[in-house]
Parts: C-alpha cells; sequence; structure tokens
C-alpha cells in the first residue's frame, strides 16, 4: 500500500476516548474516521439516554482553545545531541533529558510511549504572580482562523488571543496553559498508572476540577499536604505546605483500590502504596546493645526496651512504638490482642504451658482457628499469663509490621533541599527553590516497580532524575526517568549567582536547562563515587573472604550471587541522553494539500545532514520507536538505510535501481530483515525512484504474499 504524508501534520496524540468509541460505536464514524456526535446522540435517545442543557463541571474562557492545543499536530522537529550521547555512560542509557516546550515534547512523545509510564510526577507553575509563569502556547493563529478552528464568536476569539499574547497569568490562563499538557501526559500512562501533580493554594480548587475532568473524579486518590516548615511573613495565617494532588489513570474506582491492596508486592518498600513508619532504626539499635549485653536473658532485654523509651521525649518518632518493649529469640514484639471482636470466634481449648489447664477462653472467642493456633505454639508465637486464669496475647513482631498506610499529612523542611542542591554545585545557590528529593523518592516508592518508566515534564532543577538515580542506587533497581525542561532564560537581575555560573563555567548560554543538565552530571558522578564505587568494593572483599572459605555449604552459590551483584553495580544506569526541539525548516510549507513535484515549497538545498537526522529521529519517534532505541544502518550496495521495529527509512538522495535491487534481495535473504513499512523523505528522491520503489514493492507484495507499506513523506 502507497501513502503520502506530509512531515508533522500527521503527529497528532492518540485518542483513547475516540478508540473506545470507535470500537462500540462504529456507526457513529464517517468513512474518513471523523466522528459524528449527531448519530451519536441519536443513538443514545433511542436508548432512552436523556440529554440535559445543565450539568456540574468546569468551564472558563480559553477551554475550547485549550482542546485545538492538545489535538493540534506538533510544530517542531526533534533532535539529538549527538556529542553528549556518544558519551561511555550515555551510549547505553535508558533516562532522557529532552530541551524544548513541554507541549511539543509530550507530542513527540505519545506514540512512543503511548501507556508505557508508571508515575507521572510535574511541578508546574503556580501561578502565584512571581513564579514566572508566563503563557507561552500563542500558536499565531488570526481573530478569524479560531473562530473557524473551534467554532467560538469573534469577541471570544479576540479574548483568548490576548491572553495569548499580553503573557496573561489568569486563572483561564493557566488552566488553558494545563489542559493539553494533562490531556497528552494522561495518554503516556499505563493503565495502573499514576499522577502526583504539586500545587498551591492559589490553583489547588481549580486544579482539582480540572484533574476530574481528565482523569475521571473516580480516579482521585488523595490530596497529600506536605508541611514545608518554611516560615512565612503573612500578617494573617502563615501559609506552610504545599499539596501533591494524586490520580489513577483507571476506568472505575473499584480499580483505583485494587492499585493500594495490602497484598501488592514491590521491591522497592515490601508493599505497594505502604511506606516505611519513622523511628524505628533506634529502636532496633539499641535491641541489639542488649542483646550484646545480655545474651538471650529477654526479661532484662524487655526491661531494658521499656527504660529506652522512658527516656524519649513525647516528640520522639521512636516514642510511638512504645507499646513494642518485649523480646524473645525471634525480635521486638508486643502482646496483641487475640479475641475476635464479632464474638462468633472459635472456642476450643489453649493449655497452659506451665499448669497445663485450659487457659481462660475470651469473651469474643478466639481470632483463630486450630490449625492456626497449632502453628502459633509451634512457632512460640502466643505469650501467657502467670497461669491459665489470663487470657494469653498473640506475639506481633516490630519486624513484621514496619510498614503503614502513608498519611495525607508529612512534614520535612523544604530548605534542606535548597541546602544540598547548593552543595551538589560547590556553594553556589543555582535554584531558588528546588523540590526535595527525598519526598519525590517517597512518592516514588508508592508505586513504581524498579523497571518502570517516570516522567517529570517541568524538570526545573531535576530533583525527580535525582531521585530515580538515588533509588536505583540504593536497590539495584533499574527504573528509567524521561524529563523534560523549556531552556528558560535565567534573570541575572533574580539570579545572578546562576546566570554568572552557566555563562562562566558551564560556557553555555544562561537558561534554565543548563542547570537542570549540570545537576544529573553531578548527582551522578556523586553517586558513583561515594555509593556504588563503595558498595562494589565491600561485596568484592567480601567475595575474596567467601573465596578462601573452606568446606563452606552453598559456596558456589553465594559466590555466583555476590558476583551477579557487583556485575548489576557496575552496570548502574547513571547516564541520560539529551534531545531537543527544533523549528520546521523557515520556508516550508505545512499548508501545501499534496505534494506538487513541480513546486518548490522549500530551498531543499539548505537541508544539512544535521536536518536529515533530525527529521529521522522524529519520524521514528512518531513511529512508535523509543528515543533511546538506535535505528540499524543497513548497507544497500552502498545506500544507506535506518531501520528498526519493522520499519526502514530511506532519507538520502542518491537511491538506485541498483539500491533497490539490494533492498528487495536482502528481504528474501535476510530473515532478521522484515520491513512492514518502507519510509522515504520525498524530498531527496527523484520522481523516477519513487515510482519505481512504489511499483516495485506493489509487484513484491503480490508475488510473495506479503503487506509492505510503502510511504512517502514530505
Amino acid at each position: 500500500m502507497s501513502k503520502e504524508q506530509k512531515i508533522t501534520n500527521n503527529i497528532k496524540v492518540p485518542n483513547k476516548d475516540l478508540e473506545t468509541l470507535k470500537i462500540h460505536f462504529p456507526h457513529c464514524f464517517d468513512k474518513d474516521g471523523n466522528f459524528q456526535l449527531e448519530k451519536f446522540k441519536n443513538n443514545l435517545t433511542e436508548k432512552e439516554v436523556s440529554f440535559s442543557t445543565e450539568s456540574y463541571g468546569l468551564d472558563w474562557l480559553g477551554k475550547s482553545y485549550a482542546r485545538l492545543l492538545a489535538s493540534d499536530p506538533a510544530t517542531t522537529l526533534l533532535k539529538a545531541d549527538e556529542t553528549h550521547n556518544s558519551k561511555p555512560e550515555n551510549a547505553n542509557s535508558e533516562n532522557l533529558l529532552i530541551k524544548g516546550d513541554n507541549l511539543e515534547v509530550l507530542k513527540h512523545l505519545a506514540n512512543a510511549y503511548y501507556e508505557q509510564v508508571k508515575m507521572i510526577y510535574i511541578d508546574p507553575p503556580y501561578n502565584t504572580g512571581n513564579d514566572g509563569f508566563l503563557y507561552q502556547d500563542d500558536r499565531k493563529f488570526t481573530v478569524k482562523e479560531l473562530q473557524q478552528l473551534i467554532g467560538i464568536d469573534e469577541e471570544k476569539a479576540k479574548r483568548i488571543l490576548d491572553f495569548t499574547k499580553q503573557k496573561s497569568n489568569s486563572h483561564s490562563a493557566w488552566l488553558t496553559f494545563m489542559y493539553p499538557r494533562l490531556y497528552i501526559a494522561k495518554q503516556l500512562l499505563k493503565d495502573d498508572g499514576v499522577i502526583f501533580v504539586s500545587i498551591d493554594d492559589n490553583e489547588v480548587a481549580q486544579l482539582r476540577l480540572l484533574m476530574d475532568e481528565i482523569f475521571g473524579e473516580e480516579n482521585f486518590i488523595a490530596s497529600m499536604i506536605w508541611n514545608t516548615g518554611r516560615k512565612s511573613m503573612a500578617k494573617l495565617i502563615a501559609t506552610n505546605h504545599e499539596y501533591c494532588v494524586i490520580y489513577a489513570n483507571l476506568k472505575n474506582k473499584q480499580s483505583a483500590e485494587e492499585i493500594i491492596n495490602e497484598d501488592d508486592e514491590s521491591e522497592v518498600n515490601g508493599k505497594l502504596w505502604r511506606e516505611r513508619k519513622q523511628g524505628l532504626e533506634p529502636i532496633y539499635k539499641r535491641f541489639e546493645e542488649l542483646k550484646a549485653e545480655f545474651g538471650n536473658d529477654y526479661a532484662k532485654i524487655s526491661n531494658g526496651l521499656k527504660d529506652f523509651y522512658d527516656s524519649l521525649s513525647d516528640d520522639n518518632p521512636s516514642k510511638a512504638h512504645d507499646h513494642y518493649k518485649y523480646a524473645d529469640e525471634r525480635g521486638i514484639f508486643f502482646p496483641d490482642n487475640i479475641s475476635q471482636g464479632t464474638g462468633d470466634g472459635g472456642r476450643f481449648d489453649i493449655l497452659h504451658p506451665v499448669t497445663k489447664k485450659p487457659c481462660k477462653v475470651p469473651e469474643g472467642g478466639w481470632r483463630f482457628n486450630e490449625k492456626t493456633k497449632d502453628t502459633l505454639l509451634a512457632e512460640n508465637r502466643i505469650l501467657f499469663g502467670e497461669d491459665e486464669t489470663t487470657v494469653p496475647n498473640k506475639k506481633t513482631y516490630l519486624a513484621e509490621t514496619e510498614f503503614e498506610v502513608p498519611s495525607s499529612v508529612f512534614y520535612r523542611d523544604a530548605r534542606g533541599a535548597k541546602k544540598r542542591l547548593k552543595k551538589l554545585f560547590g556553594g553556589v545557590d543555582v535554584f531558588a527553590f528546588p523540590k526535595d528529593e527525598e519526598v519525590i523518592k517517597k512518592f516514588i516508592r508508592f508505586c513504581v516497580l524498579k523497571g518502570d518508566i517516570v516522567l517529570d515534564f517541568f524538570a526545573g532543577s531535576g530533583t525527580t532524575a535525582e531521585a530515580i538515580y538515588q533509588l536505583n542506587s540504593e536497590d539495584g533497581g533499574d527504573r528509567k526517568f524521561i524529563t523534560v525542561q523549556i531552556p528558560e532564560p535565567i534573570d541575572p537581575k533574580r539570579n545572578k549567582a546562576a546566570y554568572d555560573f552557566v555563562k562562566n563555567e558551564l560556557k553555555a548560554e544562561p537558561t534554565i536547562f543548563e542547570i537542570t543538565k549540570e545537576r544529573l552530571i553531578r548527582a551522578a558522578k556523586k553517586i558513583k563515587t561515594k555509593t556504588i564505587d563503595t558498595k562494589i568494593k565491600e561485596k568484592e572483599k567480601e567475595l575474596q573472604k567467601l573465596q578462601n572459605e573452606l568446606n563452606l555449604e552453598d559456596k558456589e552459590e553465594k559466590i555466583k550471587k555476590l558476583q551477579d551483584e557487583i556485575e548489576a553495580l557496575k552496570s548502574q544506569d547513571l547516564g541520560f541522553k539529551i534531545f531537543e526541539t527544533m523549528p520546521i525548516w523557515e520556508d516550508y510549507n505545512f499548508e501545501a494539500e499534496e505534494f506538487n513535484p513541480q513546486q518548490e515549497l522549500f530551498d531543499t538545498s539548505k537541508l544539512t545532514e544535521d536536518d536529515i537526522k533530525a527529521l529521522l529521529v522524529t519520524w521514528k519517534t512518531y513511529d512508535g520507536i523509543a528515543l533511546t532505541q538506535e535505528l540499524e544502518s543497513i548497507d544497500l550496495s552502498g545506500y544507506t538505510a535506518y531501520y528498526g521495529n519493522g520499519r526502514l527509512y530511506l532519507m538520502h538522495k542518491g537511491f538506485t535501481t541498483n539500491n533497490l535491487k539490494a533492498l528487495l534481495e536482502k528481504i528474501d535473504s535476510d530473515k532478521h530483515f522484515e520491513p512492514k513499512s518502507i519510509i522515504v523523505f520525498g524530498y531527496n528522491m527523484e520522481s523516477k525512484s519513487l515510482r519505481e520503489i512504489s511499483e516495485n514493492v506493489k509487484t513484491y507484495n503480490n508475488k510473495k504474499k506479503s503487506d509492505i507499506d510503502f510511504i512517502t513523506r514530505y
């Protein structure tokens, strides 16, 4: 099948909602795939579904424009930073830092990463009036064009264009800015994906309504409140908190509840949507000290634990666990209730180990059955009183109850993040309000497994990416990040230190992007030298000691395990690839309805090799190939083509009959070379070559009963 496509006009965001409608209501679409609203409404009316002219929802000036922005094709290309990407630490990395406007970037990612992202965390502009939020989505429509595109009157079209041109920070401008980004982001999330959005009081109300509309009210999980600890100069009430609004990307509430099931295992923290209780380490430390002092005298150890808790202040995190003040050979425990609260528990005998008489049965009966009773007794998990007159208790161990449901309110002083970032940059204060990597790690632990992708398209200083580096170094995970930052100029009046650092030390244009990039480089280097290399040395010592052991049981198995762990540490991904958006060639004519070989739409002589490479990156991403996946270079009798995921790209000039012959021979002879599509850059092909390829592919398909598409793009 032969097709013609324009360069970017076909790069549109997948629409899951439309795909669902096509499956269930195919008769409501015309032959070109356009949705027929009236047919759909008539279909529902026939099924006695009534329509109301009034309903609850969120509306604002610019909503129709926001929807247009979400569906409007990308107007840029993507190019690779080949110098950076070819460095040894980056060459095989699956992490991404992308430079450009995030709306454009999201549109480029929409196909290659469709339903591939497990978690999104963003810290968008709060629209405080002082955070530098500038509306940046002016697509230069005329009033008349906008009227026609979104079906509004002249007055509304003028008002919308006014707030795009005047850099408004109104609620309407902020919502219009956020809507298309969140809409496309939703397409990237897995079916069990989760999005976290940081915000403050200025837009939290609007954000909740907007998220309800895009993700569904039923998929709201929680609003977490972060007490940042910063002092405010407010005259009435000090506002020392931020919000993080959390939504799942699921179809119904029942599914949302499934992702917080207690049985869901995470390699990170033992349970999904659970976090480790605070104050545990001092307790364990004191327990080990008491064991060293008293050996197996658990009565004295228990008394020592009681004294330890008594010495703590009431606000000490360890104090909250002071009911865990007993110990035995298994560890620290507290005597838990053994009664069935409903009153219909078991009523069988449990003999006291000393008196051998049946213990008193609790009023509600036993919480467990006789089989469980036997197991508990065998494992010494029942604590008896002095005699049978006391109801026994079940031993609940601290080590088995370390995790709990996260609280919606938590405290962490935000000033610490700024101090650590300043230290990372050698004492230079490069970023005003960086997010805290420990808080981001906390969020990631809730829902992200070791091989998942995390996306942050408001990267800022790069906190999310560093959090991924740190988590992977801690547990050996291979989480990947995609992070996006616009090259926002650094204002020397607001942050001269950052401006001078980028300009003078980095020798780069002073933008926030350069800060993001440098942070990732420095964070990776720090983690490698202080964490990864240290762990490798420790394990190599352990390995050497193990190899010298004689007559050790499972020696070879333990050696193999250590060797694998060392290799995993050495292969830890601490690199990242850089891509950036670039404008389409200035004189390229997007308005041409079809390609006319006789018409020069732009000067092809201006095209450089870098332009062709950027076009190739853009096309492969549109075709669903990840940015980090390299295309294979294919030699066709002296002509270089590019191959990946069943797609063959012919980008360069000079394709001849001999090259075509080599291509067809390779398809026949090479079992690993099975192109499903042959995609050609039309401007670099003579009309004769295009016809020849098209005709030969058609003949080949008929002869071999294959189905190779031939696509010409302009």
